[in-house]
C-alpha cells in the first residue's frame, strides 16, 4: 500500500464524529482514502447526499496530516506495521465485518491471516478451574493443531492465562489492545507482552498516546471476534466483556464455544447461559473444537503432505471451481487473496482448500501460499 493511502487512512480515523461504519461507507463509495482526501473540500460533488456535518468535518482533513505523519514515522522507528483495509496483511476474516477498522497497528511475527485462528476470552476473576482449562486446552491444541494462532485481550484473568499457556506450549499468540502500542496495560503484563512480540504479536486500532478508556475495551472486542474462526468462552459470570465478544461473534456468523462449569458456579453462569440459549456449542476439549470447525488433525495434515496422485478429471463444486479458476496461471496465492477473488469466507475456504489438497488438485507451499498441481 502506498504511503499516501496509509497516511490518508490514518487521517480519516482522527476526524471527529466520523465513526468506523461511516469511514467504511466512504471508503466503499470512493474506493480509497486517497480519493476521499482528494475530494474532502468538495465532497458533495461526488457524494451529493452527505450531511452538512460530515461535509464540514471532512473539509478539516488537512488539519490531521501533521499528527498522522508523526505517528507513521514513529511507528516505523518501532517496527510497527500500519495496515490499511486494502493491504494484503490486513486480517481477511476481519475485513468481512462491516465495522472493521480501516487502519490497524501491528507489531509481531504472526500471520494475521493464519489458516487456523481462535480467541479465548473469559472473566478477569478466573478460578483454578478456568486456569486448568487454559492449560489443558492449549496443550492439546499444540498437539492436534500446532499452527493454531491464539488471540485474546492481554487483560487480567483468562486473557493473560491464555496468552501464557500458548507461549509455554509453542503456539503463537496475539494480544488485541484497547490503547496505543506505546504502552502495555496492565503494566504487570509487560513481560508477557514482550515475549509475544517474538511468538505472536500485539495489535490495536489506536494510535500512540491513546489511553485505555472503558469504551475502547468494548470496541476492541469486535476485533478479537472478527479476526478469528471461533470464540471460546472459558469462564464468564452472568455479565461481562467475554459475553459481549461472544455476542459479536454470533452477529458475525462465527462459531462460539463455551466450557461448562459446576451447577451454581458464579464464574460459569455466563457459559451456561450461552449454551442454554444455543448461542454457543458445549465443548470439553480441543478435539471438540477441531471437529466442530472441520479442521484437519495433525495426522491428516501429515498425510496430505505425502505425494498424492491428482485426479485427472475431478468433479468440482461451484466453490471448488471458483478456487481453481482463481489459481489458474498463478505461481501461488495467499488464502486471503483467494478469499477475496473467489468471494468465499476464509473460515469456509480453509476447509475447501484442504479437501482440494487431499484430492491432489492444489498444494500448500511454504509461506501459506496455494497453487494448482
Amino acid at each position: 500500500m502506498s504511503d499516501s493511502e496509509t497516511l490518508y487512512s490514518m487521517a480519516l480515523t482522527r476526524i471527529p464524529r466520523l465513526n468506523v461504519p461511516t469511514q467504511r461507507i466512504l471508503m466503499e463509495a470512493l474506493g480509497s482514502a486517497t480519493a476521499i482526501y482528494e475530494n474532502c473540500h468538495d465532497i458533495k460533488s461526488v457524494l451529493p447526499d452527505v450531511s452538512p456535518v460530515l461535509q464540514e468535518n471532512l473539509s478539516r482533513m488537512d488539519e490531521f496530516l501533521p499528527r498522522v505523519q508523526q505517528e507513521l514515522e514513529w511507528a516505523r522507528s518501532k517496527r510497527i506495521q500500519c495496515i490499511t483495509l486494502g493491504d494484503e496483511a490486513y486480517p481477511g476474516r476481519l475485513r468481512e465485518c462491516p465495522d472493521a477498522p480501516i487502519v490497524l497497528y501491528y507489531r509481531g511475527n504472526a500471520d494475521l491471516n493464519n489458516l487456523h485462528i481462535i480467541n479465548m476470552v473469559g472473566t478477569r476473576q478466573c478460578t483454578e478451574y478456568g486456569k486448568d482449562i487454559c492449560r489443558n486446552l492449549l496443550a492439546e491444541m499444540a498437539q492436534l493443531c500446532p499452527d493454531c494462532l491464539v488471540v485474546s485481550g492481554l487483560a487480567y484473568g483468562i486473557d493473560i492465562h491464555a496468552h501464557r499457556e500458548a507461549l509455554s506450549h509453542g503456539l503463537k499468540t496475539i494480544g488485541v489492545l484497547a490503547h496505543g502500542l506505546d504502552r502495555v496495560y496492565p503494566r504487570m503484563h509487560q513481560e508477557t507482552a514482550k515475549q509475544m512480540l517474538t511468538q505472536g504479536g500485539l495489535l490495536t486500532e489506536y494510535m500512540s498516546g491513546t489511553t485505555p478508556e472503558k469504551m475502547n475495551f468494548v470496541a476492541r472486542n469486535r476485533i478479537v471476534a472478527g479476526m478469528c474462526d471461533a470464540t471460546i468462552v472459558v469462564e464468564s459470570a452472568a455479565k461481562g466483556g467475554s459475553l459481549i465478544t461472544a455476542e459479536i461473534a454470533n452477529d458475525y456468523n462465527r462459531d462460539v464455544f463455551a466450557f461448562p462449569g459446576r451447577v451454581g458456579d458464579t464464574m460459569s453462569m455466563g457459559c451456561h447461559k450461552l449454551i442454554r440459549q444455543d448461542k454457543a456449542h458445549l465443548i470439553t476439549s480441543a478435539t471438540d473444537i477441531i471437529e466442530l470447525l472441520g479442521w484437519p488433525s495433525k495426522e491428516a495434515v501429515q498425510q496430505a503432505q505425502q505425494p498424492i496422485q491428482r485426479e485427472l478429471f475431478p468433479e468440482l463444486s461451484d466453490e471448488e471451481r471458483r478456487i481453481v479458476d482463481c489459481l489458474q496461471g498463478s505461481d501461488g496465492k495467499a488464502i486471503n487473496q483467494i478469499s477475496i477473488e473467489s468471494v468465499i469466507p476464509i473460515g469456509q475456504l480453509s476447509a475447501i482448500l484442504f479437501t482440494l489438497e487431499m484430492r491432489g488438485v492444489v498444494k500448500l507451499m511454504a509461506g501459506g501460499m496455494y497453487r494448482l498441481l
